[in-house]
C-alpha cells in the first residue's frame, strides 16, 4: 500500500526554495521589502532562497490562489533556478496546496506551516514541545484528505459504495483522522494540568510582587534587556524565535525595592491561531501582569508593522483574558503598557525617534545592552536609569507617610517595611512596633497580599489581613 505524504515535518534544511505571495488589496507587509520576513523565517528553517514571485490580485484564484498563468511562471522559474520547494506568504487550504503541488511538480509550503516547523525546532520544554505539536495536530487535522488524495478509492458495482467496498485510503483518512483526534485529546488534557500549575503559579506570584511582563516582536531585544535588568538565563541571539521558554527573575529596582519580571515568547505577523491558542498559558504571564513593557525596534524599517502586530495581538489577549474573568466571576484589571524603543542609539536622525515619541505617549528611548561592570545607575545606556524609575514609581503607587504597627513575632513584615521604605520613627509596645515610615501604598498592599498582618493608623478597624506567618 502506498504510504500517506507526511507533512507534520517539513525539512526544508538545506533545500533551495522559491518565495511566492500574492498581494491583495488590504494585505500587509513590509512594501520596503516585501520578502524580508518571508526570507528570514525561511532561512531559519534551513532553506535556501534562490527566488521570488509576486502577483497583485483583487481576490485570491479559489484553486491554486494565484492566477493560471502565474503558476504556470511559477514552474518555470523553480525549474530555471533548480527549486525543490515553493514557501508561500500567506496559508494556503489543502485543495489549493494539492493543487499547487500538482501544477508545478514541487512540495508548497504555506506561512503557518513553515513558522511551526521553526517553533517546533525551538521547542525545548515539555510545555513548549507540548504546545507545538498540539498546533501542529490542529494544522494537520482538517488537511489529512488532501494528503491522501493520490490513493484511488474503489467502489461497487455501478459507482455506488457500500460496506465494505471503500478503498485503502478512504480506510486510512478514517484511522488517520481517529489517530489525529486521540492524539489531539492526550496533548490538550496534559497540556491543560501544566497549565493549570503555571497559572496558580502566576496568581500566587502577582499576589505576592509586583510583576512586569516584556512583549514585543521576535527579535526585537526582549531577552537581551532581560539579561540585562536580571541575573539572566534568557537565551538571546540575532534569530527569530530564539526561545519559546517564559522566564521569571527578580528585577532589582534600588532603594530594597525588587518586582518580578518575565520574558515571554515573540510575536509575528500572522501568528497562526492555534500557535496562540496552544501558548496562552505562556501569554498569560504577559496579560496578568501589573506593567507590560513593549519592546520595538524602532532601528528596524518595518518598526511601524511590527508594532501593529505587537499591539494588536496584546489587545486580544487582553480582551480574551477580561472575557474569561468575567465568565468566573473574577475582576481583571488589564496591565499598564510602558513601550520601549530599543536600539534608538541606531537611528540615524533623531528626528525619527522624535516621531515615535509624539505617537506614542510615554516612550522610553532605550538601549537593551547592558552596562560595562562598576557603570553607575545614571550612566548606565540609554533609557534604563528611566526605565527603572518609571517602574519603581508604578511597584510604590502613591508614597504616603503612615504609622504601621506590627507584631514582633512578624520579622519577615517588618524587614519588608523597613527595607522598601524610609523610616521617621520607631515606638515600642508590648509585643508590637509601631513604625512610622514613608512607603508606597501599593507596597502596603503587597504585605497584605502575601498575609501580613499589620494595621495602619487612620484605616478602619480590622482592615489588616489574617493568616501571617513569620
Amino acid at each position: 500500500m502506498p504510504q500517506p505524504q507526511e507533512r507534520t515535518t517539513i525539512g526544508v534544511s538545506s533545500e533551495r526554495a522559491v518565495l511566492a505571495a500574492v498581494r491583495l488589496p488590504e494585505s500587509v507587509y513590509d512594501r520596503s521589502d516585501p520578502f524580508g520576513e518571508l526570507r528570514a523565517l525561511a532561512e531559519q528553517a534551513g532553506a535556501v532562497i534562490v527566488g521570488e514571485l509576486t502577483q497583485n490580485l483583487a481576490r485570491p484564484v479559489s484553486g491554486t490562489y494565484l492566477g493560471s498563468g502565474k503558476v504556470a511562471e511559477l514552474k518555470d522559474l523553480c525549474e530555471l533556478l533548480g527549486a525543490t520547494t515553493i514557501i508561500f506568504d500567506h496559508d494556503l487550504s489543502p485543495k489549493q496546496i494539492a493543487n499547487i503541488e500538482k501544477e508545478t511538480g514541487r512540495k508548497v509550503i504555506d506561512r503557518s506551516e513553515l513558522i511551526l516547523d521553526i517553533f517546533a525546532s525551538r521547542a525545548t520544554t515539555r510545555e513548549a514541545q507540548l504546545q507545538v505539536e498540539l498546533a501542529q495536530v490542529e494544522y494537520t487535522l482538517p488537511r489529512l484528505r488532501a494528503m491522501w488524495t493520490h490513493l484511488e478509492r474503489i467502489v461497487g458495482v455501478g459507482g455506488i459504495g457500500g460496506i465494505g467496498t471503500r478503498g485503502p485510503g478512504e480506510q486510512q483518512l478514517e484511522i488517520d483522522r481517529r489517530l489525529a483526534q486521540a492524539r489531539r485529546l492526550d496533548l490538550a488534557r496534559e497540556l491543560r494540568t501544566i497549565q493549570s500549575r503555571k497559572r496558580r503559579e502566576v496568581r500566587a506570584r502577582k499576589a505576592e510582587h509586583f510583576t512586569v511582563g516584556l512583549v514585543g516582536y521576535t527579535n526585537a531585544g526582549k531577552s537581551t534587556l532581560f539579561n540585562t535588568l536580571t541575573a539572566g538565563g534568557a537565551y538571546a541571539d540575532d534569530r527569530l524565535f530564539a526561545t519559546l521558554m517564559t522566564r521569571t527573575r527578580e528585577w532589582d529596582l534600588g532603594g530594597g525595592l525588587s518586582v518580578m519580571l518575565s520574558d515571554t515568547v515573540g510575536f509575528v505577523r500572522d501568528l497562526p491561531h492555534n500557535l496562540i491558542a496552544s501558548f496562552k498559558a505562556t501569554l498569560d504571564e504577559a496579560v496578568h501582569a501589573d506593567v507590560l513593557l513593549i519592546v520595538l525596534d524602532v532601528s528596524d524599517p518595518a518598526a511601524d508593522l511590527q508594532y501593529a502586530t505587537v499591539a494588536s495581538t496584546v489587545g486580544e489577549l487582553i480582551g480574551q483574558a477580561r472575557r474569561e474573568a468575567e465568565h468566573d466571576g473574577e475582576a481583571f484589571s488589564p496591565p499598564q503598557r510602558i513601550v520601549l524603543l530599543n536600539k534608538a542609539d541606531r537611528l540615524a536622525d533623531n528626528a525619527e525617534l522624535l516621531v515615535w515619541q509624539r505617537k506614542i505617549d510615554g516612550a522610553i528611548p532605550i538601549c537593551a545592552l547592558a552596562a560595562p561592570p562598576g557603570t553607575s545607575e545614571d550612566s548606565r545606556p540609554t533609557g534604563q536609569a528611566d526605565l527603572a524609575r518609571r517602574v519603581r514609581s508604578l511597584a510604590q503607587g502613591l508614597v504616603e507617610e503612615l504609622d504601621i504597627t506590627v507584631p514582633f513575632a512578624q520579622s519577615r513584615a517588618i524587614h519588608l517595611i523597613e527595607s522598601q521604605g524610609q523610616v521617621i520613627d520607631r515606638t515600642y509596645d508590648g509585643d508590637s512596633v509601631t513604625i512610622r515610615v514613608r512607603i508606597g501604598r501599593r507596597q502596603v498592599e503587597q504585605l497584605r497580599a502575601g498575609g501580613a498582618k499589620i494595621a495602619v493608623a487612620g484605616e478602619p478597624r480590622g482592615s489588616e489581613s489574617k493568616g501571617w506567618t513569620a
